[in-house]
């Protein structure tokens, strides 16, 4: 039919041939048909002919145009699965690490060479072991070593450095070794002078000092190198500087905030300018010099208030006689009156009662109230009295600190009445005159030692002050906002203040952050000597690394990375490599913005396409009982996997003595002390506290009076605090005083997030930080003991943040503690 579609091709195939006796029998029934013309002969061969041919055509027509598109179909199919190029543009990947996928070119021969001239060349009790040796031959561009107390650390950087200079040809220009304390300085470039000479190389002192150094005069060479800035000089050493050309030598604490005469000097006049030219500012200061100020309220229900309070009427009746008398002291001391304070004797009223003051600060200001000079005699009185000056005084004082809802300042002593006085008269070289307690810290300071420190751990944290700053925020009525305000104002000043200086003065947080992460430009401008010596870093310590020197780190490895090989040209010396050595549990500066975070994530902060972690777990310094006490108190800390410490050498072979913890009693710790010491013993005494070191001098003082004839190098008691005890050690270790963070830092909570420091999500990083971290300081102090640790500390006294002290570790059941207290 028409309209019927073409049949398959299998349809088209023509039929099987029929047998003769069929044939003859068709052939004449279609003769028979045409006789009767039932049937046309020829439109019959017509049709058939015809229909034959076009249904031939169309079939292959048809059988064509399927067979064209199913194969095209097919052949587009093939192309589709073959060809995977993408139809957009290919962009090359970015490659993020610091270093080039390198290895150091240490071959099995120069290894056994190595290993045999050690074996030679140093005693049997300095033989590397094996977790040393990896450290010396780790091959990787980066190399994170685990070193716990008492590891050898040292020994094997020193035995690394040999290796890399007379093994390998390593310049030393290409190559820097970084200590914290000018004390471990001295020690490793000693050592170092030492085991070179025993391969017969004479390494003078100074190529060791030049070789061996710690940040920041690492730092300062790179600033100098800038136009306008070659002699520019470092805020931390004003007063100590050095002579020409040993600047970069200088030694210093990067923790260490104590300001001198010089530093205060350019501190102050910063401080008059920008007060004479800022009204904002100026007011700032009213507004903390009142708050510094003013007299602290105390609880009323406490039971010395109340106890005080019975005798308010009585103490009304004798005060006007009392103020006579305290006036009259004061004009005898030529400190009264005070230039700014109006002399105005009124009274304030107290439970009824009236008392009086002596004085107002500005004509609308708060009252201003003498105090007893701790000079006087405590024993002075009134004519007739049957209490001292000083007793009548404080029952004055705590009435007022309970009960007086004015304003009111009192001045405690003439010191600090002159320092007022000086401020108040704009003295330059005064300064503010008045000190400020920032919340969450232990106690008030000047205030511009103020701004120095929450400054100094703002930067240390890689943050900028203004930025930090205008992150933050306080509470309506909080005075902390004030003191942050002024202070954003005060150091922008200050650091122009410096840069106007000639020569131009500035801090090294401020040197760091021009060669840091955010201004990568600035290394550019170094040639490659003074690159050079950034190829190949060893630093020791590297718990107590700060955010800001990671972030110059990091800015430097790039950019030596980036110059390529180009940077070495000629020299053995080639690529670049870190290799940090640090302790975890010895991080104990967090306080001052350093974290161990970037240790214990060290391939994070470091990106590197391999990298090698050494796990020094020996112990050649304490015995086994020390050890596992020192690291039960850590054991609630955020650390490392995996480290667990053994004593080894000489220290496995000590007899075992638990540390032993008593009740504060300096008596009877310094006569066990004496004991140890006249056994000859070497000693460590370690204060929690620096004032605690003079309650101890009665009870040491046959052992002081025995160090004071000996010559320094024969002593045998050291006294000092935990945190500057690192590094030491004695066969004896006697600890005064907790560890035990009470406090919270609402602003170092703020900076701390911003730093991006700390757990996600945890409102108060930084104060968990701290209560982790003094248990580390305990770790620390404890570790320093050879043989024998005895422990003194405070009663807890039902104290509900007992659990924020390190001696809550202690456990009595353990076989490394000895707990004697309530005994």
């Amino acid at each position: 039919m028409a309209n019927e579609q073409p049949k398959a091709l299998a349809e088209l195939t023509p039929p099987t041939r029929l047998p003769w006796l069929k044939r003859l029998i068709a052939q004449c029934l279609g003769r028979g048909l045409t006789r009767i013309q039932a049937q046309h002969p020829h439109s019959w061969w017509l049709g058939h002919a015809d229909g034959q041919h076009q249904g031939r055509g169309e079939g292959e027509r048809a059988g064509f145009e399927r067979g064209h598109a199913q194969g095209y179909e097919a052949g587009q199919q093939v192309l589709v699965i073959r060809d995977h190029r993408p139809d957009t543009p290919a962009i090359p990947g970015q490659d993020d690490h610091l270093f080039e996928d390198w290895r150091l070119a240490l071959t099995a021969e120069l290894k056994k060479r190595f290993k045999a001239d050690v074996a030679q060349r140093l005693p049997s009790h300095a033989q590397p072991s094996a977790a040393q040796w990896k450290l010396i031959f780790s091959d990787t561009p980066s190399t994170c070593v685990v070193a716990g107390a008492g590891a050898g650390k040292s020994t094997s950087l020193v035995l690394r450095i040999l290796l890399l200079r007379h093994y390998l040809g390593y310049e030393f220009d290409a190559m820097t070794v970084v200590t914290f304390t000018r004390e471990s300085r001295k020690d490793f470039i000693k050592r170092l002078v030492q085991v070179f000479a025993l391969w017969d190389v004479h390494l003078q002192p100074a190529q060791a000092r030049e070789l061996v150094r710690t940040f920041h005069s690492r730092i300062l060479p790179l600033v100098r190198s800038l136009p306008g800035f070659e002699q520019v000089r470092a805020f931390e050493t004003l007063g100590n500087e050095m002579p020409a050309g040993r600047e970069a030598e200088a030694d210093s604490n990067p923790f260490d905030l104590r300001l001198n005469d010089a530093q205060r000097q350019q501190l102050n006049h910063c401080y008059s300018a920008l007060l004479a030219h800022s009204p904002r500012f100026a007011e700032l200061i009213g507004h903390l010099r009142n708050e510094a100020l003013q007299l602290k309220p105390l609880d009323p229900d406490n039971p010395e208030v109340q106890k005080r309070a019975q005798v308010t009427q009585l103490a009304a009746q004798r005060d006007e006689e009392l103020c006579d008398v305290i006036e009259d002291l004061w004009f005898a001391a030529g400190a009264w009156p005070i230039q700014g304070i109006e002399p105005m004797r009124d009274t304030v009223e107290i439970r009824g009662c009236r008392f009086h003051v002596h004085g107002r600060l500005g004509a609308t200001g708060p009252w201003v109230v003498l105090g007893f000079d701790p000079s006087e005699s405590a024993q002075y009185q009134r004519p007739g009295a049957k209490l001292a000056v000083r007793a009548e005084w404080a029952v004055k004082r705590t009435l007022l600190q309970a009960f007086c809802d004015q304003p009111l300042i009192w001045l405690d002593n003439y010191a600090m009445a002159r320092r007022l006085a000086a401020s108040l008269a704009g003295d330059a070289v005064a300064g503010p005159g008045f000190e400020y307690k920032v919340k969450g810290e232990l106690s008030a300071a000047p205030l511009l030692d103020a701004f120095v420190s929450a400054a100094s751990f703002i930067e240390n944290l890689g943050l900028e002050v203004n930025t930090a700053i205008a992150d933050m925020r306080f509470v309506p009525g909080d005075s902390d906002a004030l003191f942050f305000e002024a202070l954003a104002l005060y150091w922008k000043a200050f650091e122009a203040h410096l840069l106007d200086q000639f020569p131009p003065v500035m801090s090294y947080n401020r040197m760091f952050a021009l060669f840091g992460e955010n201004n990568p430009e600035n290394l550019q401008l170094l040639p490659d000597p003074l690159l050079r010596p950034l190829a190949h870093l060893m630093i020791d310590e590297f718990q107590d690394v700060s955010p800001q020197i990671v972030s110059w780190l990091r800015a430097s490895l790039r950019e030596i990375r980036r110059r390529g090989p180009g940077l070495n040209v000629g020299r053995h010396a080639q690529h670049s490599s870190l290799l940090c050595v640090g302790d975890d549990w010895q991080s104990i500066y967090g306080w001052r913005g350093s974290s161990p975070k970037y240790f214990t994530e060290f391939t994070k902060a470091f990106p590197t396409p391999a990298s090698t972690r050494v796990m020094m777990v020996e112990n050649y310094r304490c015995q086994q009982q020390v050890i596992d006490a020192a690291e039960h108190l850590v054991k609630g800390t955020s650390t490392i996997a995996g480290k667990k410490a053994r004593a080894a050498g000489p220290a496995a072979e000590l007899a075992g003595s638990p540390v032993k913890v008593f009740e504060r009693d300096e008596a009877a710790l310094g006569q066990t002390l004496i004991e140890h010491y006249q056994r000859g013993e070497s000693v460590l005494m370690l204060y929690r506290k620096g004032n605690d070191r003079a309650a101890m001098s009665e009870h040491l003082e046959p052992v002081l009076q025995a160090e004071a004839a000996v010559p320094p190098e024969q002593r045998r008691l050291r006294q000092l605090t935990y945190h500057s005890a690192k590094g030491l050690q004695a066969d004896a270790v006697f600890m005064l005083g907790d560890c035990q963070y009470l406090t919270s830092s609402p602003y170092k909570n703020q900076v701390y997030r911003q730093a991006g420091l700390g757990k996600a999500g945890d409102p108060q990083p930084f104060d968990t930080a701290q209560k982790e971290e003094v248990q580390r300081l305990a770790y620390v102090a404890v570790t320093r003991a050879v043989q024998h640790c005895y422990w003194h500390v405070e009663p807890a006294n039902g104290d509900a943040a007992v659990a924020a002290r390190a001696s809550s570790r202690v456990d009595g059941r353990q076989d490394c503690f000895e707990d004697c207290r309530g005994r």
